[in-house]
């Protein structure tokens, strides 16, 4: 029999069932939607191309989670983030420590002394990005030199210490609950012992309902510490009772999430879905679970509300059907190298104008005066909320004024009025649609409606 070349629409075939072979399926991916997911991730490697934004460990996250990869890219991207935390962890603890701190390397002497005030430098830790930075080098490929990361190890169960100990003596952590169960998590997919009375801290915490804060959601907390609790009873970090209750813990945060769930779909709100729909995929009941595939359903029917850097590095891993705990068995093989970034469209502009009513609020006692300011701002109709603060900064005579701190996520507002929101206080400035509906996005990226009541509470978590 004569041989013939193969037909175009055979090698594309084969093309598609080799590719298939080499990328194992997710279950628990976006079913029948991997174009959409994938131009998402473009969307977020174009983000990550901007010199002029940060570089989180979120975003780096979210593209080694993927299933399409642009090495270069993301190369550089790690040198990135590698210099920003080098600037700050390129030392080692005990020469950070002030000279009259207690010396470190036991745990318990550790704690003792974070109790009674010692801390490393003077800012306030960052366990929760700290933790991101861990987690992102371990999913880097070729993985990194060990011998920096055994120092930033060293950093992070340091501020798990203080975190602790300000737990012990507060009743909350430092930071807060969601970075401490951050900071388990990575150490353990470094496969790093964590104390018992550190981990059970966080259990307790999840026992008596500790994780919410403010008017806002718990979901993102309670996502993050069952993803602790999985991964401790997998990597076999823990004796079989404490595993037991972990796993107990577990079965109750995807318990309440289900009972939780909106008739729209979402755990809590389309931004902590994700998070929430991490927890199932962790658990290998992604597929078993009703509630997961109508989450996926409704993220799947809003991916244009992932519209910054860290919203959509919050989706992506779960659209991928990852979890963060998927970076404990990440192995470097041949990658796809074929994602290509895309940039994102300026907003449309909108004729017109709108007129939003703007309203700063402070509870007793710092402010005897609750409501500090009353007045409406006439802004463009396509104008942001940070518009309009400008707009009444700029409007007399009412003397508005506001400063805002550069992040990864974009601008935070720090200060309204001469007030500081600050996290050794724990306090925040909320953003609130009237009457309580709490903004899901940042100051840049939320665009009020005409005749909306926009409020800014100084409020405590």
């Amino acid at each position: 029999m004569p041989w013939h070349p193969p037909s175009r629409s055979s090698m594309w075939l084969l093309l598609v069932l080799l590719q298939a072979a080499v990328l194992p399926a997710q279950l628990c991916e976006a079913p029948g939607e991997a174009a959409a997911v994938r131009v998402l991730s473009a969307r977020l490697l174009g983000l990550a191309g901007d010199p002029a934004r940060d570089p989180d460990p979120s975003v780096y996250l979210a593209l080694r989670l993927g299933a399409d990869h642009n090495r270069r890219e993301e190369e550089q991207y790690l040198a990135r983030l590698r210099d920003v935390f080098q600037r700050r962890y390129g030392r080692s603890l005990q020469t950070a420590i002030q000279p009259h701190a207690a010396p470190h390397g036991h745990p318990q002497q550790d704690a003792a002394a974070a109790e009674h005030g010692t801390s490393a430098e003077a800012e306030w830790p960052e366990t929760g990005r700290l933790a991101l930075y861990l987690l992102g080098l371990r999913a880097a490929c070729p993985p990194p030199e060990h011998g920096p990361q055994r120092t930033l190890v060293t950093w992070l169960k340091f501020y798990l210490e203080e975190d602790w100990a300000g737990s012990r003596r507060h009743g909350h952590p430092l930071t807060s609950y969601y970075q401490y169960g951050l900071g388990v998590l990575a150490l353990c997919v470094h496969r790093k012992r964590v104390r018992e009375e550190v981990i059970r801290r966080l259990l307790e915490a999840e026992q008596h309902g500790r994780f919410g804060h403010g008017d806002s959601s718990a979901v993102d907390t309670e996502a993050v510490a069952a993803l602790a609790f999985t991964c401790l009873e997998r990597q076999r970090l823990v004796g079989a009772g404490l595993a037991a209750e972990l796993r107990t813990a577990t079965r109750r945060v995807r318990r309440r999430m289900v009972e939780a769930q909106g008739q729209d779909g979402f755990f809590g709100n389309i931004y902590s879905t994700p998070w929430a729909m991490q927890v199932f995929i962790a658990s290998n009941v992604c597929r078993a679970q009703s509630a997961y595939g109508r989450a996926m359903a409704a993220l799947l029917g809003d991916l244009g509300a992932f519209t910054t850097g860290a919203t959509m590095a919050q989706a992506l891993p779960a659209l991928h059907g990852r979890s963060y705990l998927d970076i404990a068995s990440m192995q470097c093989r041949e990658e796809p190298d074929t994602l290509v970034p895309v940039g994102l469209d300026p907003p449309p502009e909108v004729p017109g104008d709108k007129a939003v009513r703007l309203l700063v609020e402070c509870r007793e006692p710092r402010c005897p005066q609750r409501r500090l300011y009353d007045q409406l701002v006439p802004v463009p109709a396509g104008a942001s909320l940070l518009d309009v603060l400008k707009v009444a900064a700029a409007q007399g005579p009412h003397n508005f004024t506001f400063d805002t701190q550069d992040t990864p996520q974009g601008p935070f507002l720090s200060r309204v009025l001469g007030l500081e929101a600050r996290q050794q206080d724990r306090s925040y400035w909320q953003l609130l649609s009237a009457p309580s509906i709490s903004l899901q996005m940042g100051v840049a990226d939320y665009r009020p409606r005409d005749k909306e009541t926009l409020i800014l509470r100084l409020s405590h978590w």
